[in-house]
């Protein structure tokens, strides 16, 4: 396939805001790829490169050679060239890796050209998310999308599932390699998201059933830890294997009375009354392997759900049933909880793990199943404050004593519809000298424009953000703009498409009724 259906492709995507055009589009596409062209075309229509680094940046684009005339671009070949990209490291590698885009970029015209350097800096804004990039998927190979959504969720890859719908032949045969993507010990499966509500009731109440699992929220980081005997291997929410970094929680597992098991929870520091540490020292502890960070940060698991112990598969029993296995399998090392139908019960819960310097709590159907790689309102978060986690689109140089820094950043709320960014406003508050230090170094890497003052960047840096409320804004497209904006910590672990919508801050502007 040429890269130049691809970038028309990307073009009407763009043009569209119909979801159900969208998808026209995408099962055009993917039914006309080669099985061995599937994954690339599949992570192309979603925004992305195979390759998580390519070592390219804005400057390095900006200097492109013209456009050809003609399309001669083959997608296995752009793919092969990012690869080698990808692989260069040491003396040479900048001038070496110059060179390929120099080469790749010659043999691209217009279009193609604008779609490798959005696909390059992340910035291709087309609207193709991966639900419905999994729904396109499920429609061109003839079968439910909910086959293809389980087999994402537990494949932990879109691209990987594509490949197998799409290379399969009939719907019966589809169906059949879909369903040999089982939950496997030892892969991640993507884990399943809480949607957010303002409080406790209104959590509570968005339930048919009002018996409720309530659980502390804690101030750590997401693991997901899988057991097979000896072998143990952590994951974290963006299924990345840190398994190397953090040994006390291999140790941990491995001395639970179970042979196979998977375990979905928090890790965080503690102090020694047994409060929370900064979420700084945590995911600074999480990051690294280093002996002396490890020696002065010890963390500690906590879990709240079990998806599978010894053989047996838990992923669509009811939350309450898998709660009586956690209890059984990891009894000293849980996240609190409740099960009330009370919200007053709720409520007191909520007030004394804040007050313990928690971070809220997550509400939770008592009858759900696992619902991996989902939003969805089986499980619902409140937080003691309004909070939001919004991309950074850009960010300011300093002045005074941030002068050399970049620090004003420019904030933005994911568009569903278009798959752009909505800007909210600016903030500078909140920001300590470690994390000035820190984004002015991670800003210049996402850079991919810069004015002398104002630096836009890649849209792929999450913060979550503070606010005191919102008020109606004619200076920005969305309407409104956060009321006393403040940084309380950038999200390593989530990518720009988990970020909060844009209608879910209109909601948030909505009054409530009595």
């Amino acid at each position: 396939m040429l890269l130049a259906d691809v970038a028309a492709t990307s073009v009407a995507l763009a043009a569209t805001r119909s979801r159900l055009a969208k998808r026209a589009l995408l099962v055009d596409l993917l039914r006309s790829a080669g099985p061995d062209e599937v994954p690339v075309v599949a992570r192309y229509l979603a925004g992305e490169l195979r390759q998580r680094r390519t070592g390219l940046g804005w400057r390095s684009l900006a200097a492109m050679p013209a456009p050809a005339a003609e399309p001669s671009l083959d997608v296995l070949v752009v793919d092969a060239v990012f690869e080698r990209m990808a692989q260069l490291a040491g003396s040479g590698s900048a001038l070496a890796r110059s060179a390929l885009a120099a080469e790749l970029f010659a043999a691209a015209t217009e279009p193609e050209q604008r779609l490798l350097r959005g696909l390059v800096t992340g910035d291709l804004r087309q609207g193709s998310l991966d639900a419905l990039l999994l729904d396109a998927v499920a429609e061109a190979a003839g079968v439910p999308p909910e086959a293809v959504r389980r087999a994402a969720m537990l494949a932990g890859s879109t691209e990987l599932v594509a490949s197998a719908a799409l290379g399969a032949g009939s719907p019966q045969e589809t169906l059949a390699a879909l369903g040999e993507f089982g939950l496997t010990v030892g892969r991640p499966v993507r884990p399943m998201l809480a949607a957010s509500a303002p409080d406790v009731p209104a959590a509570v109440s968005g339930f048919a059933s009002r018996r409720v699992v309530v659980d502390a929220k804690l101030d750590g980081i997401r693991v997901q830890v899988h057991r097979d005997g000896d072998e143990v291997r952590v994951f974290t929410r963006s299924l990345d294997d840190i398994t190397a970094r953090v040994p006390e929680l291999v140790a941990v597992v491995r001395a639970l009375p179970v042979r196979t098991v998977v375990l979905d929870g928090e890790a965080l520091a503690l102090d020694p009354s047994g409060r929370p540490r900064p979420f700084q020292e945590t995911s600074a502890r999480s990051a690294t392997s280093d002996a002396e960070v490890a020696a002065g940060t010890e963390l500690h698991p906590f879990f709240f759900d079990v998806l599978h112990v010894d053989g047996r598969d838990l992923l669509d029993a009811p939350l309450l049933e898998r709660l009586a296995v956690l209890d059984a399998v990891a009894g000293g090392h849980l996240v609190d909880r409740v099960v009330t139908d009370d919200v007053v019960v709720a409520q007191a819960a909520f007030s004394r793990w804040v007050a313990a310097g928690q971070e809220g709590v997550i509400v939770k159907d008592a009858a759900a199943p696992y619902d991996a790689g989902r939003r969805g309102g089986a499980w619902v978060k409140v937080k003691p404050r309004h909070t939001l986690d919004l991309v950074v689109l850009a960010v300011e140089r300093g002045s005074g004593r941030r002068s050399g820094l970049l620090s004003n950043i420019h904030l933005g709320a994911r568009d569903a519809s278009s798959g752009g960014f909505v800007m909210l406003g600016k903030t500078f508050k909140g920001m300590t000298d470690e994390m000035l230090t820190w984004q002015t170094r991670r800003f210049g890497e996402l850079a991919v424009e810069d004015d002398g003052w104002t630096v836009r960047l890649r849209p792929e840096q999450v913060v979550e953000v503070a606010f005191d409320g919102l008020q109606r804004s004619s200076r920005y497209p969305g309407g409104f703009a956060l009321r006393f904006a403040r940084v309380l910590r950038y999200l390593d672990d989530r990518s720009a498409a988990e970020a909060d919508t844009i209608e879910t801050v209109r909601a948030l502007a909505q009054p409530r009724e009595p």
